[in-house]
């Protein structure tokens, strides 16, 4: 086997004593209040994914369960005029999606401009003149945890959350598959640093005739996080960002981004956290990246991954991070060499009882196939088990997934009658949506502050 320069969390052995094993369980923090730096990465998660930690596993399926609110609160419908934007008001967002119990409030949206090569991944109805914008799609969201929550967790936690794709992986063949430096587009002063030319377009390109893509998603991303990064300058904070899919790409990109610009640095001198929870995606930059992110800039990512999932072998099929390290030195100059960043979290599908092992593409893409794994993953040579009592019939929300003999319908989420409402005449009609939610009306405020409108060209 290849060796691998990914750093790899380190787990205990099988062959410990018990008494050791039982000194390790007792050493180990009860409550989130206690364990939150060391299940957002303080220690690269030693001791906590093998065997699977209890607060862990809640904690990733929180973060799971944000990432997967992108989709199910995505409109998809080519015959809806909101087709590309999000179906339910800003602050109506958890509450439609039954999540209040997160505790946490949602304070901005995220958009990008379509206009970039990315075809399988953005949306559009099928009636331009009725669009609700011909430039933009909705790519995720800011939240804030509320003051119960906040007490709880330990700190006030602001989470970024990124959209990726539901079914479809053959937006990874859309990729222009070349590395561009990240600066200038985000300030970095190792100009060898480069990350994946399409992503870097989707965080950075913006659309002046816009009004919701007028400021890029970097932008809107970094002014909310300042906004709120003020907000409780008296408070500990963390940044956790969290993404699937081409969402993670985002994730990874923007975690980067806000440590790389100092943003995360309070003015009394403190450093919030700034912690990444990826799903299923792909590599995103060099090794050069990788090594700044990493060692320079001490960003945390924990990375899942469905070990059948293609999405993540790409981009960088021939030179990546299980290449011999002597090799990736080499050929790290190539247009083509990309590695994986942060600590791995590997999941396998075939190991559920409840799924066909024979799923296609799209199912091992998943990702709440992928928070069923997680409930029922233990270690890496343990039994499946699951463990919260989380609904298997998740899984089959937007895929056909779980075998036939739990009677689960395929895609069975659909909204009711198709977004359709009879009127008072009689006549079945698109129910309009009150509030189309912008920018925050003091984005240029905080983008002051950050000194990005004097950085644009």
């Amino acid at each position: 086997m290849a060796t691998s320069i990914s750093k790899k969390p380190s787990v205990p052995c099988e062959d410990s004593s018990s008494s050791t094993l039982e000194t390790q369980q007792d050493q180990k923090p009860k409550t989130i209040t206690e364990a939150w730096r060391k299940i957002h990465g303080e220690d690269n998660w030693a001791g906590l994914l093998d065997p699977m930690d209890p607060l862990m596993r809640a904690e990733l399926t929180r973060y799971g369960d944000m990432a997967q609110a992108c989709y199910d609160a995505f409109d998809f419908d080519p015959y809806s005029k909101y087709c590309g934007n999000c179906k339910y008001p800003l602050t109506k967002f958890f509450e439609a999606l039954d999540m209040t119990r997160l505790g946490y409030t949602v304070t901005c949206y995220l958009y990008a401009t379509a206009n970039i090569n990315l075809p399988n991944f953005f949306r559009k109805s099928r009636w331009p003149d009725k669009m609700w914008s011909k430039h933009a799609n909705w790519a995720g969201y800011v939240a804030v945890s509320d003051d119960a929550t906040s007490k709880r967790l330990g700190r006030r936690d602001i989470t970024v959350a990124w959209r990726g794709t539901v079914t479809h992986v053959e937006w990874v063949a859309d990729l222009k598959n070349f590395l561009k430096p990240v600066s200038p587009d985000i300030p970095c002063p190792d100009k060898k640093v480069k990350v994946e030319a399409g992503f870097l377009d989707f965080y950075t390109d913006r659309e002046t005739d816009c009004g919701y893509c007028k400021n890029s998603a970097r932008e809107q991303v970094l002014a909310e996080v300042k906004r709120l990064l003020d907000l409780y300058a008296n408070e500990e904070v963390s940044v956790t960002i969290t993404g699937h899919s081409l969402g993670s790409a985002m994730a990874i990109l923007s975690a980067f981004d806000i440590v790389e610009t100092g943003l995360h640095v309070r003015t009394d001198g403190r450093r919030a956290h700034v912690s990444v929870f990826s799903f299923s995606g792909p590599r995103v930059g060099n090794m050069r990246f990788k090594e700044r992110l990493e060692e320079k800039l001490g960003i945390k990512v924990l990375r899942v991954h469905n070990t059948h999932d293609l999405v993540p072998q790409s981009p960088g099929l021939f030179f990546n991070e299980s290449s011999p390290a002597c090799v990736v030195k080499m050929v790290q100059w190539l247009p083509w060499c990309y590695l994986h960043v942060g600590v791995e979290l590997m999941l396998d599908h075939k190991k559920s009882p409840f799924l066909n092992p024979d799923g296609d593409s799209a199912c091992a893409h998943n990702l709440e196939a992928q928070l069923h794994l997680i409930d029922g993953y233990q270690g890496r040579n343990l039994r499946f088990e699951l463990v919260t009592g989380r609904d298997i019939a998740l899984v089959n929300k937007d895929s056909d997934f779980l075998k036939d003999e739990h009677l689960v319908p395929p895609r069975w989420r659909q909204d009711m009658n198709k977004g359709m409402i009879k009127t008072e005449d009689g006549r079945w009609v698109q129910a309009d949506r009150p509030e189309l939610h912008g920018h925050p009306e003091d984005i240029d405020h905080y983008l002051s502050d950050t000194g990005l409108l004097s950085s644009r060209s």
